[in-house]
């Protein structure tokens, strides 16, 4: 029998997100987290998880109601539990809003105690199945369309709620448009650049929030195990990387983030010591006065960088003092290897134990400086 590898990409240009209803029942239990005050995403999220891919009958009051793709029908004491406000007028306020956006059309029966609500839109983006049957509401996943979330957030301050569901929302993981999606998924806002990079200051301004908030609440969901929040000095900005995603979206093992990988992956400077009149050109192309030269102190902070981020990654051997490096130039003619410039180098990293070849590795050094020896990949 054949035997294939499968490799799973998040496309950053697809128009709508998955969102599995576990994980929003997850979200509705987590009291730690604030929905009160906010934009109306995490309301119009909890609706479309309740909402029906087929046609359904639900008995209320001793009263049979049908539910058509994309409805559903409760009481209003259940929504309010939902929504975690105190009051039934509270949730009436929150349907008028979101009915007020053109999201969702509702009706109130049985005296007001019952609540019918019908997803706008919901067959363009949500596959719905022609026969009857009785609909799963805590498993499964539905489809909830990018524009429509971005254009909530943009109108209203947003709950902390509404700011983890924006992020969960705009992550990508393993596309090559996006910069440091590789490593493990990004939040990436889709500005244009791949770059994933982002400040507070931005995100204060998509989410109606100040900076110093934005910050606090940030630090608050990496702690809650939510984030992992990559920061780098001056203006360069942060990159916020989702806990437990790959386990949540793919069903396989999430990974472990480190900055270091981060910054050679978002080709973020990385210093390295100045080099030593004697120590110079340990490394260099020949047949050149200028070919890029690094100096054999480099090459072995570079190598011990590598174990440390493979060794995050899993690789346990690289944790054992045993283990050896071994660095060398790749030559011009190998196949589909750039040509080393007076800018760039192009090394082959073997790692061995007890004579015996282990892993080998590509790396590409890139030159930032002539004087302060900075290097990055």
């Amino acid at each position: 029998m054949p035997e294939y590898q499968l490799e799973i990409k998040q496309i950053v240009d697809y128009p709508r997100c998955r969102i599995y209803r576990q994980f929003i029942r997850a979200l509705m239990e987590d009291r730690s987290i604030r929905v009160s005050g906010g934009s109306g995403l995490f309301y119009f999220v909890v609706l479309s998880s309740y909402a029906n891919f087929r046609t359904s009958y639900r008995r209320l009051d001793g009263i049979s109601y049908t539910i058509y793709p994309g409805e559903w029908i409760c009481c209003l004491s259940e929504m309010r539990s939902w929504f975690r406000v105190p009051f039934q007028k509270q949730v009436i306020s929150v349907l008028d809003e979101l009915q007020k956006q053109h999201l969702i059309t509702y009706t109130l029966l049985g005296r007001g105690n019952i609540v019918k609500f019908r997803i706008k839109g919901w067959r363009k983006y949500n596959t719905v199945l022609d026969y009857n049957a009785p609909c799963q509401k805590d498993s499964g996943f539905f489809f909830l369309p990018i524009s429509v979330a971005t254009e909530v957030v943009s109108t209203d301050r947003c709950s902390e709620m509404d700011c983890l569901l924006d992020l969960w929302i705009n992550t990508i993981y393993n596309d090559e448009q996006v910069q440091g999606s590789d490593i493990g998924p990004v939040v990436y806002m889709r500005n244009g650049t791949g770059n994933p990079l982002i400040s507070y200051s931005e995100l204060a301004a998509r989410w109606g929030l100040s900076k110093a908030t934005v910050g606090r609440m940030l630090k608050r969901m990496e702690k809650m195990g939510y984030i992992s929040l990559v920061a780098f000095p001056g203006n360069r900005g942060s990159v916020i990387y989702l806990q437990n995603y790959l386990s949540t979206m793919f069903q396989i093992s999430d990974v472990m983030i480190d900055k270091e990988e981060v910054a050679m992956s978002l080709n973020i400077k990385i210093t390295l010591p100045e080099e030593q009149p004697d120590d110079a050109g340990a490394e260099q192309n020949s047949g050149s006065k200028t070919a890029f030269r690094v100096s054999k102190s480099a090459v072995e902070i570079i190598a011990q960088k590598v174990g440390e981020i493979l060794t995050a990654q899993g690789f346990s051997c690289f944790s054992c003092p045993k283990v050896q490096y071994k660095l060398y130039p790749l030559s011009d003619d190998c196949k589909g290897v750039l040509r080393g410039t007076a800018s760039s180098q192009r090394l082959f990293l073997c790692v061995s134990c007890k004579d015996t070849e282990l892993f080998h590795f590509e790396l590409n050094l890139m030159l930032i400086s002539q004087h302060t020896g900075g290097s990055k990949r």
